[in-house]
C-alpha cells in the first residue's frame, strides 16, 4: 500500500509495511481471505535462484565429493577465479546451502544437507 503525501505542491509516496502483504478472496470460501507475504516470498525466490546456477551446483558436488574443502581448492578444481569461486560460495553461505568451519586460517566447507533436504521438500510440494 502507498501512502501519497503533499508538501510544497509536490506529492511524495511513502511505501507501508502492508506493502509486503497481498490479501486475495477465497470465493469458494464464503468471502474469506488469504494472504500472501511478499517479502518472505521474494526470500524464498532469492533462495532458489542461488541453487539454480550450474557453477553453483557443481561447487556443491564438488564439495560434496571432497566432505570438506577450501576455496583454494574449489578454484583449483573447477579452474576458475578465486574472486568468483568467492562470490559463488557467498551466496551459498546466505541461502544456507554451505556450513563453514575454521580450521586455523582454512575455512573448510560442507553441504548442508538438512538444507538440501528442505529445498527438495519446499519444491516438491510446490509442483505436487
Amino acid at each position: 500500500m502507498y501512502t501519497f503525501v503533499g508538501h510544497s505542491n509536490k506529492l511524495y509516496l511513502y511505501r507501508t509495511m502492508s506493502n509486503y502483504q497481498i490479501s486475495f478472496t477465497l470465493k469458494k470460501e464464503n468471502s474469506s481471505h488469504i494472504t500472501v507475504d511478499t517479502l518472505n516470498v521474494k526470500k524464498a525466490a532469492l533462495i532458489l535462484r542461488a541453487f539454480n546456477h550450474k557453477l553453483r551446483q557443481q561447487i556443491l558436488k564438488l564439495i560434496d565429493t571432497q566432505d570438506k574443502i577450501t576455496v583454494t581448492e574449489i578454484y583449483v578444481k573447477l579452474r576458475i577465479e578465486q574472486s568468483v569461486a568467492s562470490q559463488h560460495l557467498a551466496i551459498l553461505r546466505k541461502a544456507e546451502f554451505v556450513n563453514t568451519e575454521r580450521d586455523g586460517k582454512f575455512i573448510y566447507y560442507t553441504v548442508n544437507t538438512d538444507r538440501m533436504k528442505d529445498l527438495n521438500r519446499f519444491v516438491s510440494d510446490l509442483l505436487g
